[in-house]
Protein backbone atom coordinates (compact mmCIF):
# COMPACT_ATOMS: atom_id res chain seq x y z
CA UNK A 1 0.00 0.00 0.00
CA UNK A 2 2.62 2.79 1.08
CA UNK A 3 4.65 1.69 -2.25
CA UNK A 4 1.52 2.31 -4.21
CA UNK A 5 0.93 5.67 -2.20
CA UNK A 6 4.90 6.67 -2.97
CA UNK A 7 4.51 6.05 -6.31
CA UNK A 8 1.69 8.42 -7.21
CA UNK A 9 3.03 10.95 -5.39
CA UNK A 10 5.99 10.96 -7.60
CA UNK A 11 4.13 10.95 -10.33
CA UNK A 12 1.90 14.12 -9.25
CA UNK A 13 4.83 15.85 -8.07
CA UNK A 14 6.42 15.17 -11.55
CA UNK A 15 3.92 16.10 -13.95
CA UNK A 16 3.40 19.52 -11.36
CA UNK A 17 7.06 20.11 -11.08
CA UNK A 18 6.85 20.46 -15.23
CA UNK A 19 3.69 22.21 -15.41
CA UNK A 20 5.33 24.98 -13.09
CA UNK A 21 9.03 25.03 -14.81
CA UNK A 22 7.67 25.72 -18.19
CA UNK A 23 5.40 28.22 -16.78
CA UNK A 24 8.27 29.99 -15.06
CA UNK A 25 10.30 29.48 -18.14
CA UNK A 26 7.50 31.47 -20.77
CA UNK A 27 8.52 34.15 -18.46
CA UNK A 28 11.79 33.65 -17.69
CA UNK A 29 14.41 35.86 -19.77
CA UNK A 30 16.89 33.00 -19.97
CA UNK A 31 18.11 30.76 -22.74
CA UNK A 32 15.86 27.74 -22.86
CA UNK A 33 18.04 25.18 -24.49
CA UNK A 34 15.29 22.22 -24.81
CA UNK A 35 12.70 24.83 -26.00
CA UNK A 36 12.03 26.85 -28.89
CA UNK A 37 13.82 30.14 -29.41
CA UNK A 38 11.64 33.08 -29.11
CA UNK A 39 13.57 34.57 -31.77
CA UNK A 40 14.08 38.42 -32.47
CA UNK A 41 10.72 39.55 -34.96
CA UNK A 42 6.87 39.88 -33.65
CA UNK A 43 6.23 36.78 -35.59
CA UNK A 44 8.99 34.77 -33.93
CA UNK A 45 7.59 35.91 -30.52
CA UNK A 46 3.88 35.29 -31.28
CA UNK A 47 4.66 31.59 -32.37
CA UNK A 48 6.74 31.02 -29.53
CA UNK A 49 3.69 32.12 -27.40
CA UNK A 50 1.67 30.58 -29.29
CA UNK A 51 3.76 27.32 -28.76
CA UNK A 52 3.72 27.83 -24.84
CA UNK A 53 -0.42 28.08 -25.09
CA UNK A 54 -0.96 24.94 -26.83
CA UNK A 55 1.79 23.17 -24.45
CA UNK A 56 0.25 24.44 -21.40
CA UNK A 57 -2.97 23.22 -22.48
CA UNK A 58 -1.67 19.95 -23.42
CA UNK A 59 -0.44 19.79 -19.84
CA UNK A 60 -3.38 20.89 -18.16
CA UNK A 61 -5.38 18.55 -19.99
CA UNK A 62 -2.51 15.44 -19.05
CA UNK A 63 -3.14 16.64 -15.16
CA UNK A 64 -6.90 16.15 -15.65
CA UNK A 65 -7.02 13.18 -16.62
CA UNK A 66 -4.37 11.43 -15.83
CA UNK A 67 -5.21 12.69 -12.31
CA UNK A 68 -8.63 11.19 -12.40
CA UNK A 69 -7.40 8.35 -14.15
CA UNK A 70 -5.03 7.84 -10.68
CA UNK A 71 -7.57 8.94 -8.37
CA UNK A 72 -9.95 6.38 -9.61
CA UNK A 73 -7.68 3.54 -9.53
CA UNK A 74 -6.67 4.44 -5.68
CA UNK A 75 -10.11 5.01 -4.75
CA UNK A 76 -12.15 2.59 -6.48
CA UNK A 77 -10.14 -0.32 -6.46
CA UNK A 78 -10.94 -3.69 -5.54
CA UNK A 79 -9.62 -3.94 -2.27
CA UNK A 80 -11.36 -2.06 -0.82
CA UNK A 81 -14.47 -3.33 -1.64
CA UNK A 82 -15.50 -1.50 -5.00
CA UNK A 83 -17.00 -3.21 -7.86
CA UNK A 84 -16.67 -1.95 -11.52
CA UNK A 85 -19.83 -0.45 -12.59
CA UNK A 86 -21.92 -2.06 -15.60
CA UNK A 87 -23.23 0.74 -17.82
CA UNK A 88 -22.93 1.89 -21.85
CA UNK A 89 -24.51 3.87 -24.03
CA UNK A 90 -24.68 7.06 -22.00
CA UNK A 91 -26.02 9.80 -23.57
CA UNK A 92 -24.31 12.67 -21.08
CA UNK A 93 -20.97 11.14 -21.38
CA UNK A 94 -21.54 10.88 -25.06
CA UNK A 95 -22.15 14.92 -24.96
CA UNK A 96 -19.52 15.70 -22.67
CA UNK A 97 -16.50 13.61 -24.38
CA UNK A 98 -18.01 15.11 -27.77
CA UNK A 99 -18.85 19.13 -26.41
CA UNK A 100 -15.86 19.57 -24.02
CA UNK A 101 -12.94 18.28 -27.09
CA UNK A 102 -14.55 20.30 -29.28
CA UNK A 103 -14.32 23.52 -27.13
CA UNK A 104 -10.77 22.91 -26.43
CA UNK A 105 -9.95 22.59 -29.99
CA UNK A 106 -11.59 25.83 -30.87
CA UNK A 107 -9.36 27.80 -28.05
CA UNK A 108 -6.77 26.33 -29.61
CA UNK A 109 -7.59 27.15 -32.96
CA UNK A 110 -8.31 30.82 -32.47
CA UNK A 111 -4.84 31.89 -31.98
CA UNK A 112 -3.34 29.58 -33.92
CA UNK A 113 -5.25 30.53 -37.36
CA UNK A 114 -4.17 34.24 -36.26
CA UNK A 115 -0.52 33.10 -36.12
CA UNK A 116 -0.73 31.15 -39.45
CA UNK A 117 -2.24 34.18 -41.34
CA UNK A 118 0.19 36.37 -40.32
CA UNK A 119 2.99 34.54 -41.09
CA UNK A 120 1.67 33.75 -44.55
CA UNK A 121 0.91 37.52 -45.28
CA UNK A 122 3.60 38.39 -47.56
CA UNK A 123 2.22 41.37 -49.32
CA UNK A 124 3.78 44.86 -49.51
CA UNK A 125 7.53 44.11 -49.17
CA UNK A 126 10.00 46.83 -48.79
CA UNK A 127 12.55 44.04 -50.44
CA UNK A 128 12.15 40.77 -52.17
CA UNK A 129 15.19 38.63 -52.51
CA UNK A 130 15.06 35.09 -54.15
CA UNK A 131 16.52 32.46 -52.18
CA UNK A 132 17.48 29.25 -54.24
CA UNK A 133 18.99 26.19 -52.63
CA UNK A 134 21.78 24.07 -55.01
CA UNK A 135 23.47 21.14 -54.22
CA UNK A 136 24.49 22.30 -51.40
CA UNK A 137 24.89 26.08 -51.28
CA UNK A 138 22.25 29.14 -51.38
CA UNK A 139 22.23 31.62 -53.89
CA UNK A 140 20.75 35.24 -53.27
CA UNK A 141 19.44 37.82 -55.27
CA UNK A 142 18.12 40.97 -54.63
CA UNK A 143 15.17 41.76 -56.66
CA UNK A 144 15.42 45.31 -56.40
CA UNK A 145 18.47 45.73 -57.19
CA UNK A 146 21.53 43.90 -59.62
CA UNK A 147 22.96 41.95 -56.17
CA UNK A 148 23.10 38.20 -56.79
CA UNK A 149 25.98 35.82 -54.98
CA UNK A 150 25.92 32.48 -53.73
CA UNK A 151 26.78 31.46 -50.19
CA UNK A 152 29.03 28.55 -49.84
CA UNK A 153 29.91 27.12 -46.08
CA UNK A 154 33.42 28.97 -44.71
CA UNK A 155 34.06 26.19 -42.05
CA UNK A 156 37.98 24.72 -43.03
CA UNK A 157 38.11 21.19 -44.24
CA UNK A 158 40.48 20.54 -41.41
CA UNK A 159 38.18 21.02 -39.07
CA UNK A 160 35.01 18.87 -40.40
CA UNK A 161 38.31 16.46 -40.65
CA UNK A 162 39.20 17.17 -36.63
CA UNK A 163 42.46 17.91 -38.04
CA UNK A 164 41.57 21.80 -36.23
CA UNK A 165 39.58 22.18 -33.60
CA UNK A 166 35.77 23.33 -34.27
CA UNK A 167 35.13 26.37 -33.85
CA UNK A 168 32.44 28.47 -32.07
CA UNK A 169 30.16 28.87 -35.43
CA UNK A 170 31.64 25.04 -36.74
CA UNK A 171 29.68 24.57 -39.59
CA UNK A 172 27.68 27.54 -39.11
CA UNK A 173 30.13 30.00 -41.01
CA UNK A 174 29.36 30.95 -45.10
CA UNK A 175 31.78 32.88 -47.16
CA UNK A 176 29.04 35.85 -48.27
CA UNK A 177 26.35 35.88 -45.88
CA UNK A 178 23.05 37.33 -46.62
CA UNK A 179 22.14 41.22 -46.03
CA UNK A 180 18.44 42.72 -44.90
CA UNK A 181 17.66 46.03 -43.36
CA UNK A 182 16.02 46.18 -40.00
CA UNK A 183 12.88 47.40 -39.53
CA UNK A 184 12.00 46.81 -42.81
CA UNK A 185 9.75 43.70 -44.43
CA UNK A 186 11.46 41.68 -46.27
CA UNK A 187 10.19 39.31 -48.69
CA UNK A 188 11.44 35.90 -49.68
CA UNK A 189 10.87 34.06 -52.73
CA UNK A 190 11.91 30.11 -51.84
CA UNK A 191 12.70 27.83 -55.00
CA UNK A 192 15.14 25.27 -56.10
CA UNK A 193 17.71 24.66 -58.65
CA UNK A 194 18.02 20.53 -58.38
CA UNK A 195 16.44 18.72 -54.68
CA UNK A 196 13.71 19.88 -52.12
CA UNK A 197 15.97 22.67 -49.91
CA UNK A 198 14.50 23.94 -47.11
CA UNK A 199 15.65 27.71 -45.75
CA UNK A 200 15.61 28.08 -41.67
CA UNK A 201 15.81 30.70 -39.63
CA UNK A 202 15.04 29.96 -35.97
CA UNK A 203 15.23 33.74 -34.90
CA UNK A 204 12.97 34.69 -38.03
CA UNK A 205 10.56 31.77 -36.85
CA UNK A 206 11.19 31.29 -41.04
CA UNK A 207 11.30 27.55 -42.11
CA UNK A 208 10.46 27.32 -46.00
CA UNK A 209 10.66 24.34 -48.38
CA UNK A 210 12.48 25.79 -51.40
CA UNK A 211 11.10 23.20 -54.31
CA UNK A 212 12.80 22.88 -57.84
CA UNK A 213 9.97 24.46 -60.23
CA UNK A 214 7.54 26.20 -57.56
CA UNK A 215 8.17 29.64 -55.60
CA UNK A 216 6.90 29.79 -52.05
CA UNK A 217 6.85 32.81 -49.86
CA UNK A 218 7.61 33.69 -46.80
CA UNK A 219 8.99 37.19 -44.91
CA UNK A 220 10.12 38.72 -41.76
CA UNK A 221 10.83 41.71 -40.59
CA UNK A 222 13.73 42.31 -37.67
CA UNK A 223 13.69 44.59 -35.33
CA UNK A 224 17.53 44.05 -33.73
CA UNK A 225 20.78 43.88 -35.76
CA UNK A 226 22.77 40.97 -35.35
CA UNK A 227 23.95 38.06 -36.92
CA UNK A 228 21.76 35.12 -37.38
CA UNK A 229 22.00 31.55 -38.41
CA UNK A 230 20.35 28.60 -39.69
CA UNK A 231 20.60 25.58 -41.56
CA UNK A 232 18.90 23.70 -44.48
CA UNK A 233 16.09 21.68 -42.33
CA UNK A 234 15.46 19.17 -45.40
CA UNK A 235 17.76 15.83 -46.81
CA UNK A 236 19.17 17.34 -49.79
CA UNK A 237 22.10 14.42 -50.39
CA UNK A 238 25.64 13.78 -49.11
CA UNK A 239 26.36 17.58 -48.17
CA UNK A 240 22.83 18.26 -46.71
CA UNK A 241 24.63 19.45 -42.89
CA UNK A 242 27.17 21.08 -44.62
CA UNK A 243 24.38 23.67 -46.01
CA UNK A 244 24.40 27.00 -43.29
CA UNK A 245 22.09 29.96 -44.01
CA UNK A 246 23.73 33.47 -42.46
CA UNK A 247 21.73 36.51 -42.30
CA UNK A 248 22.93 40.30 -41.00
CA UNK A 249 20.45 42.37 -40.04
CA UNK A 250 22.23 46.28 -40.30
CA UNK A 251 20.31 49.36 -40.06
CA UNK A 252 19.08 50.83 -43.12
CA UNK A 253 21.70 53.37 -43.42
CA UNK A 254 24.19 50.38 -42.87
CA UNK A 255 22.38 48.61 -45.25
CA UNK A 256 22.47 50.98 -47.79
CA UNK A 257 26.20 51.75 -47.27
CA UNK A 258 26.43 47.83 -47.85
CA UNK A 259 24.50 48.19 -50.95
CA UNK A 260 26.81 51.17 -52.24
CA UNK A 261 30.09 49.12 -51.12
CA UNK A 262 28.70 46.07 -52.95
CA UNK A 263 28.16 48.13 -56.31
CA UNK A 264 32.06 49.32 -55.87
CA UNK A 265 33.36 45.69 -55.58
CA UNK A 266 31.65 44.13 -58.86
CA UNK A 267 33.16 47.13 -60.80
CA UNK A 268 36.83 46.43 -59.48
CA UNK A 269 35.85 42.72 -59.85
CA UNK A 270 35.13 43.86 -63.81
CA UNK A 271 37.96 46.00 -64.15
CA UNK A 272 39.96 43.49 -62.90
CA UNK A 273 38.84 40.72 -64.91
CA UNK A 274 39.35 43.25 -67.71
CA UNK A 275 43.15 43.53 -66.61
CA UNK A 276 43.19 39.59 -66.28
CA UNK A 277 42.35 39.68 -70.04
CA UNK A 278 44.61 41.05 -71.49
CA UNK A 279 47.46 39.29 -69.30
CA UNK A 280 48.73 35.67 -69.05
CA UNK A 281 49.03 34.13 -65.84
CA UNK A 282 51.78 32.06 -64.70
CA UNK A 283 51.77 28.40 -65.20
CA UNK A 284 52.37 28.33 -61.02
CA UNK A 285 49.67 31.19 -60.19
CA UNK A 286 46.99 29.32 -61.73
CA UNK A 287 48.09 26.04 -60.15
CA UNK A 288 48.16 27.39 -56.46
CA UNK A 289 44.47 29.76 -57.09
CA UNK A 290 43.26 26.13 -58.95
CA UNK A 291 43.81 24.05 -56.46
CA UNK A 292 42.54 27.05 -53.78
CA UNK A 293 39.37 26.76 -56.00
CA UNK A 294 39.21 23.30 -56.20
CA UNK A 295 39.22 22.37 -52.64
CA UNK A 296 36.43 25.13 -52.04
CA UNK A 297 34.51 24.30 -54.50
CA UNK A 298 35.11 20.50 -55.92
CA UNK A 299 36.96 18.56 -53.55
CA UNK A 300 33.67 17.85 -51.83
CA UNK A 301 32.61 15.58 -54.48
CA UNK A 302 35.68 14.76 -56.28
CA UNK A 303 37.59 14.45 -53.22
CA UNK A 304 41.24 16.32 -52.81
CA UNK A 305 43.03 13.59 -54.27
CA UNK A 306 41.15 13.53 -57.45
CA UNK A 307 39.92 10.26 -57.19
CA UNK A 308 36.29 11.17 -56.59
CA UNK A 309 33.56 8.40 -54.80
CA UNK A 310 33.39 5.20 -57.03
CA UNK A 311 29.97 4.64 -58.20
CA UNK A 312 29.24 8.38 -56.95
CA UNK A 313 30.98 11.12 -57.95
CA UNK A 314 33.24 9.91 -60.87
CA UNK A 315 37.31 10.76 -60.19
CA UNK A 316 39.13 13.55 -62.56
CA UNK A 317 42.95 11.73 -62.18
CA UNK A 318 43.62 10.07 -65.67
CA UNK A 319 39.58 10.81 -66.78
CA UNK A 320 38.39 11.52 -70.13
CA UNK A 321 37.38 14.89 -69.19
CA UNK A 322 40.82 16.16 -67.26
CA UNK A 323 42.90 15.10 -70.11
CA UNK A 324 41.12 14.90 -73.48
CA UNK A 325 39.58 18.05 -75.27
CA UNK A 326 40.14 21.00 -73.42
CA UNK A 327 37.27 22.93 -75.03
CA UNK A 328 35.23 19.59 -73.34
CA UNK A 329 36.21 20.20 -70.03
CA UNK A 330 35.46 24.30 -69.75
CA UNK A 331 32.22 23.11 -70.79
CA UNK A 332 31.62 20.72 -68.32
CA UNK A 333 32.89 23.46 -65.89
CA UNK A 334 30.67 26.23 -67.35
CA UNK A 335 27.61 24.75 -68.10
CA UNK A 336 27.34 21.27 -65.81
CA UNK A 337 26.00 18.29 -66.51
CA UNK A 338 22.38 17.66 -67.36
CA UNK A 339 21.07 14.90 -65.03
CA UNK A 340 23.99 14.69 -62.93
CA UNK A 341 25.29 16.10 -59.78
CA UNK A 342 27.80 18.17 -61.68
CA UNK A 343 26.17 21.51 -61.53
CA UNK A 344 27.31 24.76 -63.57
CA UNK A 345 29.98 26.65 -62.18
CA UNK A 346 29.58 29.52 -64.71
CA UNK A 347 27.72 32.06 -62.60
CA UNK A 348 29.65 30.51 -58.96
CA UNK A 349 33.05 31.01 -60.31
CA UNK A 350 34.65 33.93 -61.18
CA UNK A 351 36.84 33.42 -64.76
CA UNK A 352 40.06 33.20 -62.75
CA UNK A 353 38.76 30.60 -60.74
CA UNK A 354 37.54 28.31 -63.98
CA UNK A 355 40.54 29.01 -65.82
CA UNK A 356 42.68 27.84 -62.67
CA UNK A 357 40.52 24.90 -62.07
CA UNK A 358 40.76 23.60 -64.91
CA UNK A 359 44.25 24.16 -65.30
CA UNK A 360 44.77 22.63 -62.14
CA UNK A 361 42.88 19.34 -62.80
CA UNK A 362 44.65 19.36 -66.04
CA UNK A 363 47.74 19.05 -64.32
CA UNK A 364 47.33 17.35 -60.69
CA UNK A 365 47.25 13.79 -59.57
CA UNK A 366 49.42 12.76 -62.34
CA UNK A 367 47.38 14.11 -65.15
CA UNK A 368 50.13 16.33 -66.03
CA UNK A 369 48.80 17.53 -69.69
CA UNK A 370 50.83 20.68 -69.37
CA UNK A 371 47.58 22.53 -70.74
CA UNK A 372 47.18 26.22 -69.57
CA UNK A 373 44.17 27.83 -69.61
CA UNK A 374 44.12 31.81 -69.37
CA UNK A 375 40.89 33.65 -68.03
CA UNK A 376 40.60 35.08 -71.96
CA UNK A 377 39.85 31.27 -73.07
CA UNK A 378 37.17 31.06 -70.35
CA UNK A 379 35.76 34.65 -71.62
CA UNK A 380 36.14 33.39 -75.58
CA UNK A 381 34.34 30.40 -74.84
CA UNK A 382 31.33 31.67 -73.09
CA UNK A 383 31.16 34.73 -75.91
CA UNK A 384 31.12 32.32 -78.59
CA UNK A 385 28.56 29.17 -76.70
Amino acid sequence: MKNKVSILQISISLILSNVFSFAFAAESSEPMPLNMTRGVTSISADVYDLHMQIFLICTAIGVVVFGLMFWAMFFHRKSNGHKAANFHESVKVEIAWTVIPFIILIVMAIPATKTLIAMEDASEPDLSILVTGSQWKWHYKYMDHDIDFYSILATPTEQINNQWAKGKNYLLEVDRPLVIPTGKKVRFLMTSDDVIHSWWVPDFAVKKDANPGFINEAWTNVDVPGIYRGQCAELCGKDHGFMPVVVIAKEPAEFELWLSQDVSRRQAAKEEEQRLLAMNMSFDELMAEGERAYMAKCAACHQPNGMGLPGVFPGLAGSAIAVGDIKQHIEVVINGVGGTAMQAFGKQMTKKEMAAVITYERNAWGNNTGDLVQVKDIFEFMQNN
